[in-house]
Parts: structure tokens; C-alpha cells; sequence
């Protein structure tokens, strides 16, 4: 192995020359049901009778529990009729994946292409690509991890081991291996090395992507304890874990704690935040009945939806997102989701007509609204984010119009604005 392999931490070079699967599996609808052991029928019970309060860190540890505690034919009979198309449990088939990741840290596990393969299968079915595509990687991740660990144990350098060590840490991470990312983090401990903030903050996402969000908030408290404080980043990973699990309480709690920190928040802070707000979500999905002023939509918002928003409301992203000279007046929508961009809008509208309120506020010669042509969105040519824009336009009645010169943007002149703004169509 070159040394140059151990520096690249965030692209490990994979061996792929025994990740090659077998041809289509048999018809399943010839394919006879996996007949259950009684211990692997006990354990099904047990995740179904869970999957009912839908609490990740029960089912985790049902599953080391029984891995650790059974049989390779055993646990490779649960695993099988989990993949089994003619499974007795089809409610259980999300847990297949992390049964499969358990299954493959015991001590006799042999890798089996076909295993693989049916499991790469029924996750593509059910649209869960980026768990397939780890599958994919896993086994020549591990390939690579041994070899980055004898390094370890060589006697190189302590820059060579701690770039070995980086590339090992943003290798389980990569995998959604928290507990072993934290392992090895002690391990390296003993060695002299202390983990920086990256490989906390990626061990703390791993766990929150995983649903491990008890897990994560400790990794969380053993960040501070060492130190490093909170970032823009970092309180973006764990927002986006709660939202990607529907903890909308927590992340309204977590919205305040970071105001109160002080960390800024950013537009991904916001795309994070309203994807996860059902809602906004609901409301969105009508272009010509959305709410079209601040006040509208918090009447529309209730409990936590309303508590989201105000936290967002309150932070600096508009003012980031604003230039504002005698030249020109501008709000760019780039990166921004459709919920963002919506809320934004909204911000936008009040902070117009509060500054055109105000006798001293220059009023540009031309103001715009970027919000791109469609380059990046799933139908080519076609923009989400401005037809949304065009339809909050037409609602206000707003002067402003698609830019010959950039049919990306929205313009007006500055004056034609704040009439507008000082009419009472502005609130029709």
C-alpha cells in the first residue's frame, strides 16, 4: 500500500475484485418461504412488537442482543427470512439492513455474494440507495481498514498515523458504523492521539442517521467535555438527524439552544429545518392557495409547525440573503429548498415594506429575485423554485416580472415596488 493512499481520508481506494455478484436470483415465486428457527421467531416477535413506538435505539439493541446471543445458522436464518419475498414479517424488511450490518461484525461471519445481493435487491425496491451503495463498499472498506490498521501498529511516523487513522474514522463514518467509529477512537487514544472535532462531529452524525439520537446527544456531551464548541455545521447535523426521525419538538429545542449559543444559522439550517415541518410541506403542495403574508401563515401553523417557524423567523438569514444598494435592490433564492425559499419570500415582502416605510431607506433603481433557471432540478429546464416564485407573483398581484435579459430572475423598478407595497393589493 502507497503512503499516498493513507492520506486521501475521505476517498479510500476500495478493492472491488470479490464484490462480484451473482447473476438474477431465482423466480421468487417459486422460491420456497424461509422456514424460521423457534429463537429467530422469538426475536421477530420481538422487533414487531416494537415497531409499534417506532424507537430505533429498542431496535438496535434487540439486535445485538440476538446476534450476540445465537448461532450462525441462527442468525443467518432470521436475516433470510427477513429477504425472503414470501417473508411472514414485511413490516420488518428497514431492519434487514442493520441486522445484515450486525451480522457481519461477528467473529464468523463469512462474506456471501448472494446474501448480499438479495439484501442490495430489496433495499433498490424499496428506494434505499444510499444503504445498497454501502453494501456495495462495505466489504472493500474493510479491505482497506486492515491494512490502515497494521500501519497503525507499524513504527511510522506520528503524522502517518494520524492521517491513517483520519482515513479510518471517515471510512466508518461513511459506513454508518458509529459504535466501531467510537472504538476506534478510544484506541486511538492509547496510541497519543487525540481526535479532533471532525472525527467527533462525524461519529456524533453517524449515530443521529441511524436514529441513535440518545446515542448522539452523548457523543454531543463528550464533544463539549473535550472542549470544541459548537459550530454552524455541527448544529446542522443535529438538526437534520431530528428531522429526519420526525422530532420536531427537539428540534425546536435545538433551534433556541443555538440561538442562544451564539452559532449562526445558515441556509441549510433552514432547508433542514422545513423539509421536516409537515405543514409547510402540505401547504406547499397547493401553488394557488398558500399562504402569501407572515401573518397568513402562522395562522395556518399550530404546536411545534409555529415554534419552528418563529425560531427561523428570528435568525439572520434574510440579511444574508439581501443586497441592498442605490443600484439595486437583491434576494438570491440560490441553494435554497422550496420550503426556504417560500419563508424567505415572505421575510422579504415584510422587510420591503418596512424599510420603504421608513423616509431614509434608498430606493434602488431596479430589485431582483434570483431564483435560477433549473439547471440543477430534476426536470431539466424546469424550475420548482421559480414556478413557485411566478405563482406567489400572480397572488400579490406584485409588479414584479421574469428578466428578458435572465429569465432565472424576477425584477421590478424600485419606485413601481413600493407603490405597490404602500397599496393595499400588496395584501390582497
Amino acid at each position: 500500500m502507497t503512503m499516498a493512499a493513507c492520506f486521501k481520508v475521505s476517498s479510500l481506494q476500495l478493492p472491488c475484485n470479490h464484490l462480484q455478484l451473482p447473476g438474477p436470483p431465482p423466480n421468487p415465486m417459486v422460491r420456497a418461504r424461509c422456514a424460521l428457527s423457534k429463537q429467530a421467531h422469538r426475536f421477530l416477535t420481538s422487533l414487531s412488537n416494537n415497531a409499534a413506538t417506532d424507537d430505533p435505539s429498542v431496535s438496535n439493541r434487540l439486535i445485538r442482543k440476538f446476534v450476540q446471543s445465537s448461532s450462525k445458522s441462527i442468525s443467518l436464518n432470521a436475516l433470510s427470512h427477513l429477504l425472503s419475498p414470501q417473508t411472514s414479517h414485511p413490516h420488518l424488511f428497514s431492519l434487514a439492513f442493520p441486522l445484515y450490518l450486525k451480522i457481519s461484525e461477528a467473529n464468523w461471519f463469512d462474506w456471501n455474494p448472494k446474501l448480499v445481493a438479495d439484501l442490495i435487491a430489496l433495499l433498490d425496491k424499496r428506494g434505499q440507495m444510499d444503504q445498497a451503495q454501502i453494501l456495495i463498499l462495505k466489504s472493500g472498506l474493510f479491505d482497506s481498514y486492515t491494512r490502515l490498521k497494521l500501519l497503525m501498529s507499524s513504527p511510522s511516523s506520528l503524522y502517518v498515523k494520524r492521517r491513517a487513522f483520519e482515513a479510518m474514522m471517515s471510512g466508518l463514518c461513511a459506513m454508518v458504523l458509529p459504535f466501531e467509529a467510537e472504538n476506534l477512537m478510544e484506541e486511538m487514544r492509547d496510541l497519543a492521539l487525540k481526535p479532533s472535532v471532525v472525527e467527533f462531529r462525524s461519529g456524533t452524525y453517524a449515530y443521529g442517521r441511524l436514529g441513535l439520537l440518545n446515542d448522539m446527544k452523548r457523543c454531543l456531551n463528550l464533544t463539549e467535555s473535550e472542549g470544541f464548541g459548537l459550530d454552524t455545521v455541527y448544529s446542522n447535523m443535529i438538526l437534520t438527524s431530528f428531522g429526519a426521525h420526525d422530532k420536531l419538538s427537539e428540534m425546536v429545542l435545538w433551534l433556541r439552544r443555538i440561538r442562544n449559543s451564539g452559532v449562526g444559522l445558515s441556509i441549510r439550517t433552514y432547508n433542514s429545518a422545513l423539509k421536516s415541518c409537515p405543514t409547510i410541506t402540505e401547504l406547499l403542495q397547493d401553488l394557488k392557495s398558500v399562504p402569501i403574508t407572515i401573518h397568513e401563515l402562522m395562522d395556518n401553523l399550530q404546536g411545534d409547525d409555529g415554534l419552528l417557524v418563529q425560531e427561523l423567523i428570528g435568525s439572520s438569514i434574510l440579511r444574508d440573503a439581501m443586497e441592498w444598494n442605490s443600484l439595486e435592490g437583491k434576494l438570491d433564492l440560490h441553494g435554497m429548498h422550496l420550503g426556504s425559499a417560500y419563508l424567505i419570500m415572505l421575510q422579504w415582502r415584510e422587510e420591503l415594506r418596512s424599510r420603504f416605510k421608513d423616509g431614509n431607506c434608498i430606493v434602488p433603481a431596479v430589485i431582483t429575485v434570483v431564483c435560477g433557471m433549473g439547471q440543477h432540478s430534476a426536470i431539466r429546464g424546469e424550475s420548482p423554485m421559480k414556478r413557485r416564485i411566478k405563482q406567489m407573483m400572480i397572488q400579490m398581484k406584485c409588479p414584479m416580472k421574469i428578466d428578458r435579459n435572465n429569465v432565472g430572475c424576477f425584477v421590478a423598478k424600485g419606485c413601481a415596488l413600493k407603490d405597490w407595497l404602500g397599496s393595499s393589493n400588496a395584501f390582497c
